[in-house]
């Protein structure tokens, strides 16, 4: 029959690839003040749907149809592409520009941590 050895093997790789893909699959730290004030401007929203979450295009009303576990990742990464062409650093200051380069909102950075987490998630 089956050692004990060999069950909790089992129980051992198990548990370390659950622990695996979980971290793999967690979106990066947040400013979440930073955050709450560019999301309005992003063209992407997270929604619940019936089996379970996705990526809808506010212009449009398109769904992305994106595997649930791959959401936050491809969300992050479609932030920070958007980033790249619709936000400058200015300073301080944080400007959110809109798809033809005009200024919407300048966002005062108050704290190093806040300049810091740009800087490092938008690659400025």
């Amino acid at each position: 029959m089956f050692s004990k050895k060999l069950i909790w093997a089992f129980l051992f790789i198990f548990i370390f690839l659950s622990i695996t893909a979980l971290l793999e699959n967690m979106p990066a730290p947040k400013n979440k003040r930073i955050y709450e004030a560019i999301m309005p401007y992003f063209p992407y929203k997270i929604t619940k749907e019936l089996g379970g979450i996705d990526i809808v295009d506010k212009r449009t009303g398109e769904d992305l149809d994106i595997a649930n576990s791959k959401v936050y990742l491809a969300f992050d990464d479609m932030l920070k592409k958007w980033g790249k062409t619709h936000l400058k650093l200015d300073g301080n200051y944080l400007i959110v520009l809109d798809d033809s380069g005009k200024e919407l909102k300048r966002i005062e950075l108050k704290t190093q941590q806040e300049l810091s987490w740009v800087k490092n998630f938008f690659g400025f």
